[in-house]
């Protein structure tokens, strides 16, 4: 916790077009490696694509190998795409429980903006300050 402090209090005597400058050459660093990121992502996704094929051809659902044990997992996800039809059935089956528990972000600022004093119970909200930074043009 003392290094943090110390760290803050050099960082924070650095002028700000210099913390910038630096800003900027760590924000190409990580878009470098995310570029690489996303290569050895395509590439492992590749791998796994020839891994799931060939146990489908086998008829395998587990495979034990030198290197690891591969096991075929079944997963099935749901959506709509009739959102009106769909907000009713809930309605009249009083099922909202097969919804996920979060907020739609932009709904809720409208409604809160469209309906001031009206707050749903137990509405929390965080508000946040960060920056842009963007290149000098040359």
């Amino acid at each position: 916790m003392v290094e943090e402090t110390e760290q803050e209090s050099v960082v924070e005597n650095i002028p700000l077009d210099k913390l910038v400058k630096i800003h900027s050459k760590i924000k190409a660093q990580m878009e470098a490696l995310d570029r690489q990121l996303a290569e050895l992502e395509e590439q492992r996704t590749e791998i796994r694509l020839a891994i799931k094929d060939q146990m489908r051809a086998l008829g395998l659902t587990s495979v034990q190998t030198s290197s690891g044990t591969v096991s075929l997992m079944k997963k099935t996800r749901y959506n709509t795409q009739d959102w009106d039809s769909f907000k009713s059935f809930l309605l009249e089956h009083q099922a909202v429980d097969l919804l996920e528990k979060r907020i739609a972000q932009t709904n809720m600022a409208q409604f809160l903006e469209e309906n001031p004093g009206v707050v749903p119970p137990g509405l929390n909200s965080v508000t946040e300050f960060d920056i842009r930074v963007t290149k000098a043009r040359k």
